[in-house]
């Protein structure tokens, strides 16, 4: 059964995935600062050497990653909760295997040697349930990587002083859901559609025992900065992100048993 909080991300993504997917790809887009540039450096880093290991890729969305990883030899299935990002991850990638599919029930009874999930797990509300289908799905001593906004100024406010951007931390500890607005690129006249993105905040205590709690060890731990790269594509945000924490990636070890 889909949760609530899967249903409104997928009917999200079934509405912009195509154009999200374009902004995603497009020479240079703005959209390439935040993943291309933040995110996915790090992540990779994280990741290590995935050749000719079983990489599951939770929450694919569009098969960019999946893509990435088979061509750096890793043996990649994965599953979205998106029809439309499935459609579209399944044209960029035809021989893999791919699955609509749920994070609080993965939809293979298979084990990998690593999980991998890529900016989903704010979108989700239960990370316990999760996490006990991460484990189930993985061999012992299995890596789940994962990245999510970093906890401290996620869903902060942003304010410019003096030419500076600056996220003023309003509410740290109030786990909540709350929305933040992308700009998607939806043509090539420059229509921006304005659409709300949910987000389920957690802070570093709470995600520290849940991990701890499911059986799994903390064993690498990444903040993401812009890379060099981005210097002359993006220069004013290069600068500004050098000082904010956008992003942040988890490595964690399934323990061969539970405590």
């Amino acid at each position: 059964m889909v949760l609530k909080d899967e249903r409104e991300v997928s009917a999200m993504y079934n509405s912009v995935g195509k154009h999200y997917h374009y902004d995603r790809t497009k020479r240079y887009p703005d959209g390439w600062f935040y993943n291309e540039l933040v995110e996915m450096p790090a992540m990779l880093d994280m990741l290590g050497r995935v050749n000719n290991k079983k990489v599951l890729d939770f929450g694919c969305g569009s098969g960019i990653y999946a893509k990435l990883l088979t061509k750096k030899g890793a043996k990649v299935s994965g599953f979205d909760i998106s029809k439309t990002m499935l459609s579209i991850a399944k044209k960029e990638n035809p021989k893999l295997d791919l699955r609509l599919g749920s994070g609080y029930k993965i939809p293979f009874t298979e084990e990998f040697d690593i999980v991998q999930a890529s900016l989903v797990l704010d979108y989700l509300k239960d990370w316990d349930k999760v996490f006990k289908e991460v484990y189930r799905v993985l061999k012992p001593n299995g890596i789940f990587v994962f990245s999510i906004p970093n906890p401290v100024v996620n869903g902060s406010t942003g304010v410019k002083i003096d030419e500076n951007r600056y996220k003023i931390v309003h509410d740290y500890f109030k786990e909540e859901l709350f929305y933040e607005t992308w700009g998607i690129d939806k043509g090539p006249r420059g229509n921006i559609e304005q659409i709300k993105v949910p987000n389920y905040h957690k802070t570093y205590e709470t995600i520290i025992k849940t991990i701890l709690r499911n059986g799994f060890e903390i064993i690498d731990y990444k903040d993401a900065v812009p890379i060099e790269k981005a210097k002359k594509l993006f220069p004013g945000r290069y600068y500004a992100y050098h000082k904010i924490p956008t992003f942040c990636v988890w490595k964690v070890s399934k323990k061969s048993n539970k405590a």
